[in-house]
């Protein structure tokens, strides 16, 4: 009994950076956090980009609804910052030009889960050394393949001072970003997250589709539009091999999560090329995860003379 409940606390778990996840091992990629030239990468240089963020979020079930765990609903705040750190060199591959980076999380995370603990921490840093940008008077593009460590703290008797999923994943990604001269954009970036299993509880989370989007209009210096993502998990969560069994009120068999959110973004570059974006995404149709808003400030900074409004790093 004292073993299945490890286990049954460990699974419901929460990785804040900036994400959630109603299961063993979640987000390791910040859902939503590239809108705005998801898919265009800069000139040659590097480049520094800043997100921070505050999420709040209750457990939903396998119906959408708030699960219920010993009479109460868990719940979780979290507040993040992640260092983005992108190099973007003058070499060309396959008419691309080749770039890498590295995201390095902070993160501050209280869960309320039969009593509440708090914890903050490194989160699992996120390093890319092949990066693919192509561009076309209207169109960009980014190919890549992200992996995620297992650098956050982790907790196996205590998942609510655990914001590391302690495991590796690899991401292909690819994104786009169409900027015709009426001064609409529409932009997405598309991946798919492919997990191994958690070594301390031989738990493996099933792989994910998910993609950030965007539709807006710039005004000049200004950019006003709708973002957000949208995620479902494409198999079944297993433990020893096995598919996770349905916990009545908490999850369903196989815990496959899902999750569609949507919300305003604002967006301002100054005259030194400086891009600042505000947003709000509130999330929907949750199934088997965390469910709430997420809150974003995002900055990006050149360093290079290079640089074009136009031309912003990207989420490969």
């Amino acid at each position: 009994m004292k073993t299945m409940k490890c286990i049954f606390l460990l699974g419901l778990m929460f990785l804040a950076i900036p994400a959630t996840y109603a299961k063993e091992g979640g987000d390791q990629y910040p859902n939503g956090a590239e809108n705005w030239f998801a898919g265009a990468t800069p000139p040659p240089g590097f480049y520094y980009i800043n997100y921070f963020g505050y999420y709040t979020g209750e457990l939903k079930n396998g119906s959408g609804n708030k699960a219920n765990v010993g009479g109460t609903t868990p719940n979780v705040d979290a507040i993040f910052n992640a260092f983005r750190f992108l190099e973007m060199t003058k070499f060309k591959i396959f008419g691309a030009t080749w770039g890498m980076h590295v995201i390095v999380p902070v993160v501050y995370q209280s869960m309320n889960f039969l009593g509440t603990r708090s914890e903050t921490s490194v989160a699992d840093i996120t390093i890319d050394p092949f990066v693919l940008g192509w561009h076309h008077p209207q169109w960009h593009a980014v190919a890549a393949i992200d992996i995620n460590l297992p650098t956050g703290h982790y907790n196996g008797s205590d998942p609510r001072v655990s914001v590391g999923a302690n495991y590796y994943s690899f991401e292909p990604l690819f994104a786009f970003s169409y900027m015709p001269k009426s001064g609409w954009e529409a932009s997405a970036k598309l991946m798919y997250n492919i997990k191994t299993t958690n070594q301390a509880t031989n738990y493996h989370s099933g792989p994910e589709f998910h993609a950030d989007y965007l539709a807006g209009k710039h005004f000049g210096s200004w950019m006003f539009g709708a973002t957000g993502y949208v995620l479902k998990q494409v198999t079944d969560d297993t433990v020893n091999g096995s598919v996770v069994t349905a916990s009545p009120g908490v999850y369903d068999t196989g815990r496959r999560g899902q999750v569609f959110a949507v919300g305003p973004s604002i967006g301002y570059t100054n005259k030194s090329h400086m891009t600042f974006m505000v947003q709000w995404q509130h999330e929907t149709l949750v199934e088997n995860r965390f469910g709430g808003d997420k809150f974003w400030f995002k900055m990006i900074i050149p360093a290079s003379s290079l640089y074009h409004k136009k031309s912003l790093p990207s989420a490969g």
